[in-house]
């Protein structure tokens, strides 16, 4: 056994009060320079074990704790989490809660310094530079995007220069072009620091790309632990504990027997592996449409009816200490009509989640005007706009504010003096299936039922307008299933749904606008495949392809796909089960897949 290894042995671990443990004699080895994947669904014990990697359990979450962990040779029953933290850099799922100091550097120096190393400035610009935010070093923690503050406390750990560097969902709040180059550092502390890094991860092609081993973890134990390639082609494990697989995996199985198999009869994991292995789609291909239209049947904004929502020249901008002022939007024009289904993208601080707020009038332009139904928002209460106009937060626990579901749902409602505050409860319960939970305090719901029920609450009063924020984001297969079967029944009760969301594949089958946000702008507003057919719009925006569209692009399939089942229909010769505005076939596949794509080196 060597001494870097991290080796679990029968453990068993239960939380206080808690009526089962949550693991039940796991095992498990990491060897030394492994680039390990760790997978479950939501709830199954996989973040509870890696956190008895740097003692966090047990010696700050106590509970009944049988069994021996032991890191690098260390017994973390023994050393303390101080002690461990110089072995083991852990970046939490909730990483708001490590940013302990008020700008980046001090941040990046906090554990290095308090540890009394002489180099800890020389630490702290090393980190930095490696995450890219050495120039915003100066900057306060809070006037950040969420995606900044993640490598923020990515770059903490780093500082401190551990063996062992464990991320729980690197990928999470990170745009796309933000979630590889995190994993790009990931591999290059692996490859040229021999680091042994460790990952939670729900986006499989992140997996399929950079890690080297993969470990399921099932109702509490360690069901197996393979090389990704071979744990990829267990689809019926991954099915069976709502883990997707890669966008191409998945195309693979689905098409005739033996098709889209690989020579040693593995299905690909990779764009690169499904170029090989796929046939032609012959006569799959179909003309491109000139327009590009959405399937709104005319283009946006085009005076065919009248929005719903109006931004003109609007400019917005937060107070900084020391710059005086950040601005985010600069002359935004956008006009949303009934029907839409308006996806914002575009990486992180590019003003998504702020244009978010000036429409339910949370915060009123700096320039310009927002109008809403009619409305001014600068010149109408937020609590008269969110009669008409909901807005999902992207923590959506920030939305629960009694001890049920049933009675978050009702809170609004009951307020404002509604007179029928119990029949709209049992209605708006039935129609989004939350029965199961609607008794339960929804803050200690699973995520993906905390959105179902965040929708719950948005919808009681009957909105016009429904805004959700990053819908899909940290959710195992079920859970997204469930969002996206959301976001399906909110449009047949509401006239648009907007979301901001990294997620380009559920972007990809569900929208039918695209908005991309830069440079305090709209720099493309257009149909999915439009924005993913213009590589300088993708290049200068940091997004990337989802697979789908990245292997029809390889095949030569023209237009490219946009959901999976259309390109299974198309490489297999059938007759589109949708025909689209746009002349693209196919149906709307919404089972909320991860944004990925690329190839594994």
């Amino acid at each position: 056994m060597s001494s870097s290894d991290i080796v679990v042995e029968g453990l068993t671990f239960q939380y206080p009060g808690g009526d089962e443990p949550v693991l039940r004699d796991a095992n498990l080895r990491i060897e030394p320079g492994e680039f390990t994947a760790v997978v479950g669904g939501n709830g199954s014990g996989k973040t509870t074990l890696c956190k008895t990697f740097n003692g966090l359990i047990p010696h700050f979450f106590e509970g009944r704790f049988d069994g021996r962990v032991s890191v690098a040779g260390t017994d973390t029953r023994e050393s303390d989490v101080a002690d461990l933290s110089r072995t083991v850099g852990y970046v939490f799922q909730d990483f708001e809660n490590q940013l302990v100091q008020e700008t980046v550097r001090d941040d990046v120096e906090f554990a290095p310094l308090n540890y009394g190393l002489d180099d800890y400035a020389e630490r702290a610009t090393r980190a930095l530079e490696l995450v890219g935010l050495d120039h915003l070093d100066d900057r306060f923690v809070w006037e950040l995007s969420g995606g900044q503050q993640h490598l923020v406390a990515l770059a903490g750990v780093l500082a401190m220069d551990p063996e062992f560097v464990f991320v729980d969902e690197p990928a999470a709040q990170l745009d796309p072009q933000n979630a590889r180059e995190t994993y790009e550092q990931l591999r290059r502390l692996h490859e040229d620091h021999d680091k042994t890094v460790i990952v939670i991860e729900h986006h499989s092609e992140f997996i399929a790309d950079y890690c080297e081993e993969m470990v399921l973890v099932s109702d509490g134990g360690v069901a197996w632990k393979e090389p990704v390639e071979i744990g990829l082609n267990r689809l019926d494990d991954l099915a069976a504990h709502d883990i997707h697989p890669p966008q191409v995996t998945g195309i693979a199985a689905d098409l005739p027997t033996g098709a889209g198999r690989l020579s040693d009869g593995r299905y690909p994991v990779t764009v690169g592996e499904a170029a090989e292995a796929f046939p032609s789609p012959g006569r799959g291909e179909q003309p491109r449409a000139a327009d590009g239209g959405s399937d709104r049947g005319s283009s946006p904004g085009d005076g065919s009816d009248a929005p719903l929502v109006t931004l003109d020249g609007v400019g917005h901008g937060y107070p900084t200490l020391r710059e005086g002022y950040n601005r985010v939007l600069d002359g935004v024009d956008l006009d949303l009509y009934a029907g839409d289904r308006v996806a914002l993208v575009g990486a992180n601080g590019a003003g998504k989640s702020t244009l978010l707020r000036l429409v339910t009038g949370l915060e009123s332009p700096d320039e310009g005007t927002v109008t809403v139904l009619g409305q001014d928002t600068s010149e109408t209460l937020p609590e008269t706009l969110a009669d008409d106009t909901v807005y999902i937060h992207q923590n959506p626990e920030e939305m629960f504010v009694e001890d049920t579901v049933r009675k978050d749902i009702g809170y609004y409602l009951k307020n404002r003096g509604d007179p029928d505050v119990d029949e709209r409860v049992d209605e708006i319960v039935d129609y989004l299936d939350l029965e199961e939970f609607a008794d339960r305090d929804g803050r200690l719901l699973s995520l993906g039922q905390q959105r179902r029920a965040s929708l719950g609450i948005g919808l009681a009063t009957d909105p016009t307008v429904v805004l959700l924020d990053e819908p899909t984001g940290s959710l195992d297969l079920q859970s997204r299933r469930e969002v996206t079967g959301m976001l399906r029944k909110a449009e047949s009760r509401v006239e648009t749904v907007v979301i901001a969301s990294h997620d380009l594949q559920l972007v990809a089958g569900w929208a039918d606008r695209v908005v991309v946000m830069g440079e305090g702008e709209v720099l493309a507003d257009a149909p999915p495949g439009v924005v993913f057919d213009d590589p300088d719009l993708l290049a200068r925006t940091g997004l990337r392809r989802p697979q789908v569209v990245e292997l029809s692009d390889r095949l030569g399939v023209a237009p490219a796909a946009l959901t999976a089942d259309e390109l299974v229909g198309r490489l297999s010769g059938d007759a589109p089960t949708e025909a689209r505005a746009d002349g693209r076939g196919g149906g709307r596949r919404t089972d909320g897949e991860a944004t990925g794509g690329g190839d594994r080196r």
